[in-house]
């Protein structure tokens, strides 16, 4: 499964889908927050979000089932790493240091994390520091970067399709 970023109109139509997790183009623009746009708007994110793979569709008689195909935490999970390195040159110990230091991550909140329930968390403190270092390390591994080959030869594929 593959997570591409979305573009803030993509992101307002996901996060409908994302509660309902299957709809029909009615229950969409129902549910779609003001102001709402034309049903053609709507109509292309939804097949614009099928081309990337968020959704995927079910035609049941003349109209489509959209699927959400990429839960919301895998992409927030997405975004977070593309910000650590975007943002923090791949370092969470980084942004944890400037929330601490802009008080949005206060000492009580701190400890509430180090104290969630022990099979959660086990801090040893001589191992405290590499444990977390090992733990931001692996919540943040650099995705895999595509080769431009694959890309150029995907293109002229669809060309020989149409």
């Amino acid at each position: 499964m593959k997570i591409s970023h979305l573009t803030p109109g993509e992101e307002i139509l996901m996060k409908v889908l994302w509660q309902l997790d299957t709809a029909y183009m009615r229950d969409i623009v129902e549910q779609y927050p003001e102001p709402k746009p034309h049903p053609n708007t709507i109509s292309t994110f939804l097949k614009i979000l099928v081309e990337k793979e968020f959704l995927t569709t079910e035609k049941e008689g003349r109209v489509f089932k959209y699927s959400v195909a990429i839960p919301f935490e895998d992409y927030r999970k997405y975004l977070l790493k593309l910000f650590l390195e975007d943002y923090f040159n791949d370092s969470a110990l980084s942004l944890v240091k400037l929330l601490i230091q802009e008080n949005l991550l206060k000492d009580e909140t701190m400890e509430n994390l180090l104290n969630m329930e022990e099979t959660a968390i086990t801090v040893h403190p001589k191992e405290e520091e590499s444990d977390l270092s090992d733990f931001l390390n692996d919540i943040t591994a650099p995705k895999k970067k595509k080769k431009k080959k694959e890309k150029s030869e995907k293109k002229k594929h669809k060309k020989k399709d149409k």
